[in-house]
């Protein structure tokens, strides 16, 4: 039963990850082809609630995604299973979803 809900929650973090993909890159795109500056694209995001929950919904989709997919090879190339896996699994997920946060945080953030 974990695994079917390992293997849902890596579908559903996919699905909703696909089209914060495609939006990061159409923001990164135009702020290359615009030639905005670093404090340009400071101006704009932070202080901005959407750019927050836009980037903080693909940092969380991110973590739960990366986490189940590294979660996967450890145990393919180690054969680590039961409690050590498991506590990989959630200490590589709080540890990208924690780095993700702070960058969220210092580009949103005024």
């Amino acid at each position: 039963m974990l695994n079917l809900r390992l293997y849902m929650a890596q579908r559903l973090s996919a699905m909703v990850m696909a089209p914060l993909v495609l939006g990061h890159i159409a923001v990164m795109i135009y702020a290359i082809q615009g030639g905005l500056s670093t404090a340009e694209i400071l101006g704009r995001t932070q202080g901005s609630i959407p750019w927050l929950l836009f980037y903080g919904t693909f940092v969380l989709a991110v973590s739960v995604h990366a986490a189940i997919g590294l979660r996967v090879i450890v145990h393919e190339t180690t054969g680590l299973r039961g409690r050590g896996l498991g506590i990989f699994t959630w200490g590589a997920g709080v540890v990208l979803l924690t780095m993700g946060a702070r960058a969220v945080a210092a580009v949103t953030m005024p």
